[in-house]
């Protein structure tokens, strides 16, 4: 299935299901939003890496406009629906400040491996534990998708764009778990070193 998005290209990486909070102010992107909310209309949010609009993005729908100012500019809640792939950019829309897109929906496979998922939420609590942060999951471990947590381990954004593109949860959950086992001793050996300097007495 393929169709025209409005997008507003932004660098971050949103993921389906995330709740994601925007402060809008460029007149493009004001019209976007205010047709957007007016039909009941999704846009998309394709990720910009070093200045170019990347090939993967998601589709978010408005929950809310929380506040317009006095100058049109507005705080908005969207939430991530699915993962879109651009097919070609549409620069010039008619009688439209915004540029579009035509998309594709690629399934994005979001049954996993249930040991492979515990694996990895143990993981990511002896991450919280290690740099001493509580973040508290809603759900239990095996009902966890990737897109919940991706945002929770140190990616940097190309990685989380990298997970973005990973078309099965499963590759996404191997793709989680070596990042963990990667980070973690980094992570553990600042700490020991942190101890080791503050044991020092000074000479």
């Amino acid at each position: 299935m393929t169709n025209f998005i409005p997008i507003f290209p932004l660098g971050i990486v949103v993921y389906p299901g995330e709740n994601l909070n925007l402060h809008i102010f460029e007149p493009r992107y004001k019209q976007l939003i205010t047709e957007c909310n007016e039909q009941k209309k999704p846009f998309g949010i394709p990720t910009v890496l070093e200045n170019k609009m990347q090939d993967f993005g998601s589709l978010v729908t408005i929950s809310e406009i929380s506040k317009v100012y006095d100058n049109g500019e507005m705080d908005i809640k969207t939430k991530g629906e699915r993962v879109f792939r651009v097919l070609e950019v549409i620069k010039e829309v008619p009688d439209k400040l915004y540029s579009g897109a035509i998309v594709n929906y690629p399934d994005t496979h979001e049954r996993g491996n249930i040991e492979l998922m515990r694996k990895v939420m143990a993981g990511i609590r002896d991450l919280h534990k290690l740099l001493k942060v509580t973040k508290e999951f809603d759900k239990p471990d095996d009902e966890i998708r990737c897109y919940e947590v991706a945002h929770h381990i140190g990616l940097s954004l190309e990685e989380e764009y990298e997970l973005l593109g990973l078309l099965d949860e499963r590759q996404r959950q191997e793709y989680l778990k070596r990042h963990l086992t990667k980070v973690i001793p980094m992570v553990a050996g600042l700490e020991q070193l942190k101890e080791k300097i503050g044991r020092a007495s000074c000479r």
